[in-house]
């Protein structure tokens, strides 16, 4: 069954769309690559490869706009701009889309992230960002520095969205639940991908403490579609009861 809701977020000025594919089981927040829409995944048929775990009711499924991802490509605005509106997006997913998925599922069951290129930024992001709403991160592909590929230098909103820059000098109790959580760093090593993010990234998440593994796919496993159609069943089967 699918589901989708629209809304204007005050938040970042626009609207933001909420798709939802299942019926019951653990949730699951899909965000999609940079410039992808709420549908993404569905048209790049990954949502096809989680039918299994959708119809026994292990997984119920919903993914978002890439609404600061849209306006990278895009290169809407100024840098600062977009890094600001990076930063929005996480308070938006946090503020309306999350409650939105615990209105769904009648609690506030623990959400689990998963995305990839740019949406494994997001997913680990928000993981980070908001350890009391996120189970567990599963980041294909990732690449964790936007400043090159926003522009400009790092800004205060860049700064705090994103977990390479403000995770090292986390502490207290974000930090404290944040070891209670688990991070998958997923990558291969074929055409466009650069597994060295992932190892930079588990090197922040290492040094405080924070559970992660990654995991190399090898040279067969390029950028594409296909290597995360093949990544994520794997990862929510070992994830999700």
């Amino acid at each position: 069954m699918k589901v989708t809701e629209r809304w204007f977020s005050h938040r970042m000025h626009r609207d933001i769309t909420l798709v939802r594919w299942g019926h019951f089981g653990t949730p699951v927040l899909l965000f999609p690559t940079a410039g992808g829409d709420a549908e993404e995944v569905e048209r790049n048929q990954l949502l096809a490869h989680l039918a299994p775990l959708i119809e026994e009711g292990r997984v119920k499924v919903y993914s978002c706009d890439s609404v600061a991802g849209m306006a990278l490509v895009r290169r809407e605005g100024s840098p600062e701009h977009r890094m600001w509106l990076f930063n929005q997006f996480h308070d938006a997913v946090a503020h309306e889309v999350v409650p939105a998925i615990h209105a769904d599922v009648r609690g506030a069951l623990p959400i689990v992230t998963a995305g990839s290129s740019i949406g494994a930024f997001n997913a680990l992001a928000m993981t980070c960002r908001f350890p009391h709403l996120f189970g567990a991160a599963i980041c294909m592909s990732g690449t964790y520095r936007l400043e090159t590929l926003i522009g400009g230098p790092v800004t205060e909103d860049l700064y705090f969205a994103s977990p390479m820059h403000f995770l090292p000098g986390l502490e207290g109790p974000q930090l404290d639940e944040l070891r209670r959580r688990f991070v998958v760093l997923a990558s291969g090593t074929g055409e466009w991908e650069d597994i060295g993010e992932a190892w930079a990234m588990a090197h922040v998440l290492g040094a405080k403490g924070v559970p992660n593994r990654v995991d190399d796919w090898g040279p067969a496993y390029p950028h594409d579609w296909a290597t995360w159609w093949q990544m994520l069943p794997v990862y929510l089967d070992e994830l999700v009861p």
